[in-house]
């Protein structure tokens, strides 16, 4: 039984992970080695084991049946969150945020493990729920699920993680047929609270000239009051729309809570960013506001990445990273070094073998008949697409800086786990695809 599962894993989906863990070993080893050809770091050798061990973990994960985590996904999910308060409390400070538990000389990022325990409670819960027409309870509950745990990591402070929280929410949400106005109102609100927390940096750093609806922004005073106007608007509505039964009082209240919610988060997020993290925005929007600070990491990916021309400038051979221009060259910035040497076909590649494994994992989410693993696979592909995304992104210069890694690609050995964790779940409901 245990070789004919193996034979019957999806290979489709296996190779393009071994590709690219590949791939981040010969570049991390690239990024380790100077100038003068001094090789300066074993980061490339700690990755081997990492990858060895996650090999394994996969293997495991394939002949094991997935199914078996549905009854215990809620413990999984409660043990999960004690080692994260820990982190946040005691847990190894490095760039000003406690994101890791030391064990040894080991560092552990606990916060990419519970992205897992998260996709298998809610994954569970939306399976039990799938017959439920109320759409609001489904949404509010799944909310809490992935909001206690993202609250967690935003006071660590993590924000490029807590996102990722976010886009695991929305995929799985969206294919449990949650109604589309819950979706869409917080797509909303995020986005809203993003350019009301950019605006008044935008007007400081970069305009360098007062708008005063943009001064206000930061007002503590006329921010409350706009809030209780809406909130006064909003319980109008509320009151209207039970009274006369007319949509248009709903999307008054609707339009009035999405205003109220991204004014308040916005203002918190000012009190609540670190100065680091505020600079990262501000030279997303203009990276020459600091270039010689904040805004380097940006410039010199940047230029790493157009410096490999078509081909590259090949394998190391590149000079961004072995003059050490580019700072977390093996961890956040590896997609730079990559495309510095293996050039716009190595990019191309990179950009082929992920698009892959997202969709083998939406293949398996058609497939199969069992509800807990299409929205485990759901899961996985919205959290593999939005690191892809925001990593490449922000290496071109078209995402923030987030500190979120290239999965399979960047120096870690939590991610590499964590996400290798997620592929061997995916096999295994590959393998059981067709069993209820």
């Amino acid at each position: 039984m245990k070789i004919r599962t193996i034979l019957e894993i999806d290979y489709l989906l296996l190779l393009p992970v071994l590709t690219l863990i590949v791939f981040g070993i010969l570049f991390i080893y690239s990024s380790g080695i100077t100038s003068t050809g001094v090789q300066v770091s074993n980061e490339y050798i700690k990755q081997i084991i990492w990858a060895s061990i996650g090999l394994t973990v996969v293997i495991v994960l394939s002949l094991f049946d997935y199914r078996k985590f549905y009854n215990i996904s809620i413990y999984i999910y409660l043990l999960s969150l004690l080692p994260l308060l820990y982190t946040l409390f005691f847990g190894h400070v490095i760039y000003n945020a406690s994101r890791w538990v030391r064990i040894g000389s080991i560092g552990i990022q606990m916060s990419e493990f519970v992205k897992i325990s998260v996709i298998l409670l809610l994954a569970r819960f939306l399976a039990d729920t799938d017959r439920n027409k109320n759409s609001f309870s489904r949404f509010a509950v799944s909310c809490i699920i992935v909001f206690i745990p993202m609250f967690i990591v935003l006071l660590q402070p993590d924000l490029g993680t807590a996102l990722v929280y976010i886009a695991i929410l929305l995929s799985m949400i969206f294919l449990a047929g949650v109604s589309m106005r819950y979706v869409s109102f917080m797509i909303s609100c995020i986005a809203l609270t993003g350019i009301l927390l950019v605006l008044p940096l935008w007007q400081t750093y970069i305009l360098q000239k007062t708008l005063p609806f943009l001064t206000a922004l930061t007002n503590y005073r006329i921010i409350i009051i706009t809030i209780l106007f809406f909130v006064l608007i909003a319980a109008i509505s509320l009151f209207g729309y039970f009274k006369f039964k007319k949509n248009y009082f709903f999307w008054i209240v609707y339009a009035s809570s999405i205003i109220i919610f991204s004014l308040g988060a916005s203002y918190m997020a000012r009190i609540v960013l670190k100065n680091y993290q505020i600079m990262r925005l501000i030279v997303f929007l203009d990276p020459n506001v600091d270039p010689r600070g904040a805004g380097w990491n940006i410039i010199q990916s940047v230029t790493a990445i157009g410096a490999g021309g078509i081909m590259g400038r090949g394998f190391l051979q590149g000079t961004q990273s072995h003059y050490r221009f580019l700072p977390e060259q093996s961890t956040d910035f590896i997609f730079s070094i990559f495309s510095e040497e293996a050039g716009f076909i190595g990019g191309i590649v990179v950009f082929a073998l992920f698009l892959l494994i997202i969709n083998r994992l939406l293949f398996s989410m058609k497939i199969t008949t069992d509800p807990f693993a299409k929205y485990i696979c759901a899961g996985l592909a919205g959290m593999v697409g939005f690191h892809f995304i925001v990593n490449v992104g922000m290496t071109m210069g078209i995402m923030p800086i987030t500190g979120l890694p290239l999965l399979f690609m960047s120096y870690g050995g939590s991610s590499i786990l964590a996400s290798m964790i997620g592929i061997g779940l995916a096999l295994s409901i590959y393998v059981r695809r067709y069993n209820r």
